[in-house]
């Protein structure tokens, strides 16, 4: 008996560490089977998702044609047309933003997907070569294994119990099989993930160069329609008028801004008084240092005749970033159909400085912001043939040259 007990242990020992070996015991196995399963449905409904959204992604994307075609339709009102160009130039610039975003994030889920395939694999490859110690173990073994175990038994008793226990180790390895399977079908599951994964980040990278081609060709077409209406009328008188107009309305606008600050600052008395301590401006484009258009009289581009030029032009690509020349408190962040999206900041004792035809905006009204903080992107919104920031500073109720406060 002490022989047989012997002989039963050595084979299950042999039969579950050669085969086994560093692995998990027979429950753990069924739970890491349904893990398995589990991951594999999950696998498949994320292939199924990302199918999906390249197909809304493709969809998504502007249709410049139309989107011209529509516009040609306001283009009798230079005011209305800017105002609609302007928005669809917003429309796509989110876009684009929504767009680099998913490419962010599906970049992240590619590598985790990575990782995962590579601890996939490495499990097959475990679980593939411990199955072929065990195909090994059992042909040397050969056939009479099993048979000496049920003729060596004491009793009837004992028989069913080293049957049983044969039955026990098919089973295990029917489990083991169907694991080695259902990894395999995983790391298939991966692998194709992968690969729709990485052809959605090739369409949304493709959507991108496709948005900011639609993107420039809107500036484009925006700067050959205002040069167009300029040019069209023979005398320029009423392209002059409406040009003096425009610069009208800007001044009554930022001249408004300035008495509501004044009466919030009256009524505040000495309370949250902006001092400005005359330190030098940082230059609000950085790295961006060549001006497209100085402070001063100068030729008008589109118009021909001389005119005084309230600020300075920025030449820069659209989309970098503007930045607070000085610490202040925003009085507006707004859009206007002449200055596009523009920001004012307050910077005491009666000095502003304003920030034109941005793309986009990252601060509101009542925001205090510091020298350098980033505030808003540029772009080409509102009286603007091309990206750039025209950047203003005024000083009690006047526009005075920026080359005062700001140097490159």
């Amino acid at each position: 008996m002490g022989k047989w007990r012997k002989y039963t242990c050595a084979v299950l020992c042999v039969s579950l560490a050669v085969c086994f070996a560093g692995r998990m015991d027979a429950p753990e196995n069924v739970y890491a089977s349904e893990l398995t399963n589990d991951l594999i449905k999950e696998k498949e409904a994320e292939i199924s998702d990302a199918k999906e959204l390249k197909k809304q992604l493709q969809s998504s994307l502007t249709d410049i044609k139309k989107v011209k075609e529509e516009l040609e339709q306001s283009k009798e009102s230079l005011k209305l047309y800017v105002e609609q160009l302007d928005g669809q130039l917003a429309t796509i610039q989110e876009k684009i933003a929504d767009l680099k975003n998913k490419i962010a994030e599906k970049e992240e889920e590619i590598a985790q997907t990575e990782t995962e395939l590579e601890a996939a694999i490495a499990d097959q490859e475990n679980q593939y070569a411990a199955m072929k110690q065990r195909i090994r173990f059992m042909y040397e073994a050969g056939d009479t294994l099993y048979m000496e175990m049920i003729f060596s038994a004491d009793s009837f008793g004992d028989m069913l119990n080293k049957a049983e226990y044969i039955e026990m180790l098919s089973a295990y390895d029917r489990k083991m099989l169907d694991e080695y399977v259902a990894t395999r079908k995983l790391v298939e599951l991966y692998m194709e993930q992968l690969e729709e994964d990485r052809a959605y980040l090739e369409e949304a990278k493709a959507g991108v160069e496709s948005e900011e081609a639609s993107l420039n060709s809107l500036i484009d077409e925006k700067k050959k329609t205002i040069e167009q209406v300029s040019s069209d009328i023979d005398t320029k008188e009423a392209a002059i008028a409406e040009y003096e107009a425009e610069l009208k309305e800007q001044n009554e606008t930022i001249a408004m801004l300035e008495k509501i600050v004044a009466e919030e600052k009256a009524k505040l008395a000495k309370e949250n008084r902006i001092k400005y301590d005359g330190g030098m401006f940082a230059w609000p484009a950085p790295s961006y240092t060549r001006i497209s258009d100085d402070y001063g009289n100068r030729i008008h581009p589109t118009l021909g005749v001389e005119k005084f030029h309230n600020g300075i032009d920025l030449a820069a690509p659209g989309g970098s970033a503007i930045l607070a020349a000085y610490d202040g408190k925003v009085v507006a962040a707004d859009y206007s159909n002449s200055m596009g999206n523009y920001i004012m900041i307050d910077h005491g004792d009666g000095l502003y400085t304003i920030y034109m035809h941005a793309s986009a905006l990252y601060v509101s009204k009542g925001t205090w912001v510091s020298k350098g903080q980033k505030i808003a992107a540029v772009g080409s919104t509102g009286r603007s043939t091309g990206n750039h920031l025209h950047f203003s500073v005024r000083l009690n109720g006047s526009y005075v040259s920026p080359w005062n406060y700001v140097s490159k």
